[in-house]
């Protein structure tokens, strides 16, 4: 009988109908090898070309590259024996096999493997994963429940579920910011935040505490020590951070709403990644009281949804209509932001707009210095430069008494903060201060056009100079709502290499509600080009 970790396995075959030839070897080799992660005996076992697929709880992977890249990132596979193999030959070449895996960790999973015989050689055509169910994946959520905090009261917003980022203050649980050292310390909060307070008042559930890239100084979506949430619409891509959490649980379909915040894209970025809806609003619209900070300056709440409508309707349900303004009919570009985005998103981008205009949405090109290449460099550099003063002053004396506790990219973000000098910090505020003068008066009350993210999702293996450059690319474009306080709704409905990628309408402030319904009709128009 063959053997899997010591362990005999036994082969279950229809009456009559034996293994081909090689074939239970090979499944054995195979998880031999996979238990070892011996990377190269993993590449041969799969077949060779684009056609080859792996699917699993994230996602389907197509084309063995593609697989073996997967393989490398992930470290090894979690130790575990055959318990049964099931065979079903479909022809002397070709074998469906079904194996039951008992992990260490306990519980049973299952694989499902398609193998073919090619030049003598058994190879893993297509193959699914199905581990046992997870109590809860700790790379979304720190707690569920069910509900894990009820509605205090009925209204516009009943049957809706939260995912709230573990930066806002929960009733009865602690705040942990993505850092388990400031977790350990916190102590449960006498009070949830306002903004939670608001969408429980009008009917929503809250179905637990999302994760968040440490101290939310991040765009990323990945944490050294909770995980990188999985990007439920491109599997092996990143989720897009800080909101990471929130977003995944929403895409995901863990919950209607996210509740998150966007201090420099943390809403925008992870909505455009994985093809949701997210609002940043209009800067001091809703309240933060209740909601850790990163730099006051820009902070604001905002929320993932999977579609318009439960957007607007959470929208109207948190802001306060009585000093709601109306953004201008028109739509403006600016070519020097679309500068920054990838030759793929910039393409995409440029269809939008022409389908944008074709509909009659008078979409002209925004020729002022304010956008200029110069202009938007530098407001970038004085944007950066305050968010990281600020950043410093609210968490740096916490870092300094805990050394270790970040990630080394976080880490590095807050020590090179520590260096902002309060003349630096002073200067770049006075450039800031010019600059949402100069771009008030360029935009007025027009709606300004942009691609929401720089490229569609890294992978979570790109490396870190790549994702900083990716970083930066995006940051130069989301920094203008971030330093003028606009509001500034992603919409999905655009692919750029079959991922998705979002269209950012920014309006004028105190504009959110209009602007998310407009946005409406205009994602109408994205659908169908």
């Amino acid at each position: 009988m063959p053997q899997s970790g010591g362990h005999d396995v036994p082969v279950q075959l229809p009456d009559g109908v034996p293994a081909p030839d090689g074939l239970v070897e090979a499944a054995l080799g195979y998880e031999a090898a996979l238990m070892t992660d011996d990377l190269e005996a993993l590449e041969e076992y799969f077949a060779p070309g684009p056609s080859t697929i792996r699917g699993d709880e994230g996602g389907l992977l197509v084309g063995r590259e593609t697989i073996t890249r997967f393989r490398g990132r992930r470290g090894g596979a979690p130790k575990r024996i055959i318990e049964a193999l099931h065979v079903r030959s479909i022809d002397a070449d070709h074998a469906w096999l079904a194996a039951v895996t008992a992990p260490l960790t306990g519980g049973r999973g299952l694989v499902s493997q398609l193998w073919e015989r090619q030049d003598g050689v058994w190879r893993i055509t297509a193959a699914h994963v199905s581990a046992p169910p997870r109590a809860l994946d700790r790379r979304i959520w720190r707690v569920v429940g069910e509900p894990l905090v009820r509605p205090t009261a009925a209204g516009q917003l009943d049957g809706h579920t939260v995912a709230v980022k573990d930066v806002f203050a929960v009733e009865g649980f602690p705040l942990g910011a993505g850092v388990p050292a400031y977790l350990a310390a916190a102590e449960p909060a006498p009070r949830s935040a306002a903004s939670l307070r608001a969408l429980q008042a009008a009917g929503a559930s809250v179905r637990g505490i999302a994760q968040t890239d440490q101290f939310a100084y991040s765009i990323a979506g990945r944490n050294s020590a909770y995980g990188t949430p999985p990007n439920a619409v491109v599997p092996g891509a990143i989720s897009g951070g800080s909101s990471s959490g929130p977003a995944a649980a929403v895409a995901m379909g863990h919950a209607t709403i996210g509740l998150a915040t966007d201090t420099a894209g943390s809403i925008r970025i992870p909505a455009s990644y994985q093809g949701l809806w997210g609002l940043r609003t209009t800067h001091g619209a809703v309240s933060v009281d209740g909601v850790l900070p990163l730099a006051p300056s820009f902070d604001t709440v905002g929320w993932l949804t999977r579609d318009g409508e439960t957007l607007a309707a959470v929208t109207r349900a948190s802001l306060d209509t009585m000093d709601a303004r109306t953004p201008g009919a028109r739509l403006v570009t600016a070519p020097a932001l679309a500068d920054s985005a990838t030759p793929e998103v910039a393409r995409a981008f440029a269809v939008a707009v022409d389908a944008l205009d074709a509909a009659g949405s008078e979409v002209g090109t925004l020729d002022d210095p304010a956008f200029s290449t110069d202009a938007l460099d530098a407001l970038y550099a004085a944007f950066r430069t305050v968010q990281a003063a600020e950043a410093w002053a609210q968490h740096g004396p916490w870092i300094e008494a805990h050394p270790g506790a970040l990630g080394d990219d976080i880490a590095a973000r807050f020590a090179w903060a520590s260096t902002i000098t309060a003349e630096a910090a002073g200067e770049a505020r006075a450039a800031l201060d010019g600059a949402r003068a100069a771009i008030d008066a360029a935009l007025g009350d027009t709606v300004l056009v942009l691609p929401s993210a720089a490229s569609v999702a890294p992978s979570t293996d790109a490396d870190g100079a790549e994702i900083e450059a990716i970083r930066t690319a995006t940051l130069r474009m989301t920094a203008v709502a971030g330093a003028t306080g606009r509001p500034a709704v992603s919409v999905p409905g655009l692919t750029a290499g079959g991922a998705p990628i979002g269209v950012c309408f920014v309006g004028p402030r105190a504009s959110d509600i209009a602007l998310v319904e407009r946005a409406l009709g205009w994602s109408e128009i994205l659908k169908h080009d």
